[in-house]
């Protein structure tokens, strides 16, 4: 919208045979094309395309993930470890766009920069006997729960169309699913060309990606105290 060029914004309308259009209107556009007559389609093709935005555009979501797959390394491992995170923030995305649990983005914020500093230092270490490598599945549910409430700030600034909630909320999830599906086999992709020099790369991605995050932490903390 030209008032706030940086944010979506969710265009409804209701025909007088009770039909209903619904439509999420990215940053840039400030025009929509109205169908006819509702199509439901459109809701699914819209809402599937802001998740897919969303993780693309989610540096920290992606870092995160990042850091599994070289922590888990085999294609199997990693499958399992992101299917537990994708279930940890499916369950919290659903509970937070329902009303039933809520937290502050700018609290919310914080916490996944540093969940993403923990991982680091995890791999930097190194120590193959820690929880982490030894459990990955459940330290990713863990803080899979913490990163669906940053799925769903994201989505309920947005907008969703009440009348549209459940197909609305499952084409947003199956876009988030996509762009973490791919990252994952680029992810695997990557490890096996840098076979020979893993160790090393390893060290490389968990210092940049902690020094990044650090300083995302200390940003998002400085933001919530309003300094």
């Amino acid at each position: 919208p030209p008032a706030a060029p940086a944010l979506s914004a969710l265009v409804q309308v209701r025909w007088h045979d009770g039909a209903r259009f619904s439509r999420v209107l990215p940053p840039g556009e400030g025009s929509v094309d109205l169908p006819s007559a509702s199509e439901p389609v459109e809701v699914l093709r819209s809402y599937a395309k802001l998740g897919l935005e969303h993780i693309a555009g989610g540096l920290d979501h992606l870092l995160f993930l990042l850091l599994l797959v070289f922590v888990v390394r085999t294609p199997p491992r990693a499958l399992l470890t992101v299917t537990g995170f994708t279930v940890a923030h499916a369950l919290t995305l659903g509970l937070a766009v329902a009303g039933v649990v809520r937290l502050p983005g700018a609290a919310v914020e914080p916490a996944i920069a540093m969940s993403i500093v923990v991982l680091a230092l995890e791999l930097a270490r190194g120590r193959r006997a820690s929880w982490t490598f030894r459990h990955p599945i459940s330290v990713a549910f863990a803080f899979g729960l913490l990163h669906g409430f940053g799925f769903a700030g994201a989505l309920v600034e947005a907008g969703l169309p009440r009348s549209e909630l459940g197909p609305a909320l499952a084409a947003f999830h199956v876009g988030v699913e996509l762009g973490q599906l791919a990252l994952v086999l680029l992810a695997l992709g990557l490890m096996r060309v840098l076979r020979r020099v893993e160790r090393p790369a390893e060290r490389v991605a968990a210092y940049a990606t902690g020094i990044v995050a650090t300083f995302w932490t200390f940003e998002r903390v400085a933001t919530l105290w309003g300094l």
